[in-house]
């Protein structure tokens, strides 16, 4: 026998390809198989080649080209063929109208003009879809029966079905399968459709208590097949003598609603035992929402992972009769298993491979345990102290900074610690390096959970000695602001993809205290913060979330010019990485300080004390000599001053009173101390 199979790579047809090949035709002669495949596509054909052998062979072509870009004399060359297998379609209710009737009606015409010109039997795999919204029994032998078409999808598969029927002296047989799923002996399938829109939300129930009372209405009925049953069927309903004409509906015995697939993965999913089933009518409105109510739907649906145009079809009308199949599989061992039986296989590699949600699971052993961690500014102070208490928790740690050397010297520490560590030369201010590296990264090590920005740097002067120095504004800008933005836009993609990502800002605590003589440097933070606040609300359903860290002082090289010039004691580097770990383990959206509280309360409660406060403070510590203008060699100029004042004291809270406060601030979320 020799075949022609479109869709060859995809889910169904690279497992009909395979069953076609592993059988023999009464002569012993191999079967050869032409499978029609995009030139873009060849290297996944050569993949799959390996594993069929000698006997399948590239026809270079695109479903959507007249004539399927094959040339008379590659048609030629292929001789002849006893059947052609259309497996290719878009199966997917979500996507783009025109997209959908390029492939399923405009290829299904030119795969039958093939077939016609071959003088071959079509083999035109269609869909259950064709019967739309039809209530009642719908057997192998109807099609229009002035049902309703609800989607693109529904249309086009029906309208290629028709193209099918219609074209003149055509040998063909028509097989409806219905959703397919999963194979029943292995779990495998290759992407989120049908049920598994569902898997996630009821995966979140396996948090609850096993005694939790869980009841759920009988609704969302379908009709689910496993894929190995569908080819299986499909490859001997082919071969079976006096077939040409008929439909085949490849579908099982019954159907299967939300409360048959919870039962089916359970145990498997850990999810406490149904109890009881809710009314019908709980989630009728639901599922039938129209106008405004809709579009709430479908926002709370997307936020649940599933597509809101899932939930207008997901309940079957028609029930589907299979006498044909049933007559023709007769002495066949060929049945379908019921769902129960292989459910919780489908569960288990959907866990496995295909939970959109997957990469967001923690280790058993920790929060960082086996997580890639990207840090920038990571030479010195936060940056170095933050990569080898991350590097300690399991992560990979890939350490950005300018200097080359003082990257050796940590990842050399990190790796004698027993750690992971990579360095990357990279200046967040120039997006060719940033893309560069980032594209290295990813290139080299497949993904990265978090980002740590933490390059940056300070000036701290008053706005007096500034106004001939906008250049201090602008460079202190393009790294605390445009290169954290940078990272973030250069990784953006990737973590929509995984539908994961994590970014600790290191903002400061100047923020919130509005801390006179740092109008270069605190406007940069507040920046980013607002940068992380918007981009947050957007990026929800992607799981892309920002934790923005108003760090205290710390005591690290950037301060050492005005260490002895500024209110507040600084914190060391090791207690910043502490929370900079904080931020990337439980992911608040912020994590403040008890000054850094109180003066943002201040601002609201008593601005003018707030105002006067502050003012004092810029009275009371001066600009040091640097920022005056001052070489260090220079004695400094004395100048006047103001009016004798007391002297302003350095801001402690008691521990006994900051420590229980501590404890119930850390309750609230979204803001921890």
């Amino acid at each position: 026998m020799r075949y022609v199979v479109t869709g060859g790579t995809g889910f169904i047809g690279r497992r009909v390809v395979s069953k076609l090949l592993s059988s023999t035709s009464p002569t012993g002669d191999a079967p050869q198989v032409w499978v029609l495949v995009r030139r873009e596509s060849l290297g996944r054909f050569e993949q799959l080649a390996e594993q069929w052998g000698d006997g399948a062979k590239p026809l270079v072509g695109d479903l959507t080209a007249p004539n399927l870009g094959l040339s008379d004399q590659t048609l030629a060359d292929v001789g002849r063929v006893d059947h052609v297998v259309h497996c290719a379609a878009i199966y997917d209710v979500t996507a783009d109208d025109a997209q959908q009737r390029a492939t399923n009606v405009d290829g299904t015409r030119a795969v039958a003009d093939l077939a016609s010109r071959l003088g071959a039997t079509l083999h035109h795999v269609s869909s259950i879809a064709v019967a739309g919204d039809f209530r009642g029994e719908y057997t192998e032998e109807d099609f229009d029966v002035s049902q309703n078409l609800p989607t693109a999808y529904h249309q086009t598969k029906f309208e290629a079905e028709l193209l099918v029927r219609s074209t003149p002296g055509l040998r063909y047989r028509v097989y409806r399968p219905g959703v397919v799923v999963g194979d029943s002996r292995t779990g495998e399938m290759d992407k989120v459709d049908g049920p598994y829109y569902f898997f996630g939300v009821l995966g979140r129930l396996a948090k609850l208590p096993s005694v939790t009372p869980v009841l759920l209405p009988d609704v969302g009925r379908t009709n689910i097949v496993p894929v190995d049953f569908v080819v299986d069927a499909l490859v001997a309903l082919m071969h079976a003598e006096g077939r040409d004409g008929q439909t085949f509906h490849l579908t099982a015995r019954k159907t299967t609603g939300l409360r048959g697939i919870y039962r089916g993965i359970a145990k498997e999913a850990g999810l406490p035992p149904l109890r009881g089933a809710l009314p019908r009518a709980t989630a009728v409105p639901f599922m039938n929402a129209s106008g405004a109510a809709k579009v709430l739907r479908n926002m709370a649906a997307t936020q649940l992972g599933i597509p809101g145009e899932v939930l207008d079809v997901v309940e079957l009308a028609p029930t589907f009769a299979s006498e044909h199949t049933s007559e023709a599989l007769r002495d066949s061992v060929i049945t379908v298993p019921d769902f129960a039986d292989y459910a919780p296989r489908l569960w288990r590699y959907w866990a496995e491979h295909l939970d959109p949600d997957r990469a967001r699971r923690d280790h058993p052993a920790g929060a960082l345990v086996g997580r890639h961690v990207v840090i920038t500014g990571a030479s010195s102070g936060i940056g170095r102290a933050s990569a080898i208490a991350v590097a300690e928790r399991g992560a990979t740690v890939f350490a950005l900074a300018r200097s080359a050397d003082a990257l050796d010297d940590l990842v050399a520490e990190i790796r004698e610690k027993g750690g992971r560590a990579y360095a990357f030369t990279c200046d967040v201010t120039d997006s060719s390096s940033v893309d560069h590296t980032v594209k290295d990264i990813l290139g080299r090590f497949g993904h990265v959970d978090y980002l740590v920005n933490n390059a940056g740097r300070s000036i701290r002067r008053s706005v007096s000695a500034s106004t001939d120095r906008l250049h201090d504004y602008e460079r202190v800008m393009a790294v605390n602001y445009f290169g954290a933005v940078r990272m973030v836009l250069a990784l953006l993609p990737h973590w929509r993809e995984r539908r994961f990502g994590h970014v600790v800002n290191v903002s400061s605590a100047g923020v919130q205290a509005n801390s006179p003589k740092y109008s270069a440097y605190v406007p940069t933070k507040a920046a980013l913060d607002a940068f992380a606040d918007v981009v947050g609300t957007e990026t929800l359903s992607d799981h892309v979330t920002f934790t923005n860290i108003h760090m205290p002082l710390v005591k690290t090289p950037m301060i050492a010019p005005s260490r002895q010039l500024n209110p507040m004691p600084a914190i060391t580097a090791e207690h910043a990485a502490a929370m900079v770990v904080r931020g990337l383990v439980d992911k608040p959206a912020r994590i403040d300080t008890p000054v850094g509280t109180l003066a943002d309360l201040g601002t609201y409660v008593v601005p003018k004390l707030s105002r006067r406060i502050l003012h004092q403070l810029y009275l009371g510590y001066p600009d040091s000599p640097a920022a005056r203008g001052e070489s260090p060699a220079e004695p400094a100029v004395r100048r006047s001053k103001p009016p004798a004042r007391p002297a302003v004291p350095q801001v402690r809270l008691p521990g006994a009173i900051t420590r229980p406060v501590t404890r119930a601030v850390r309750l609230i979320p979204g803001v921890h101390w």
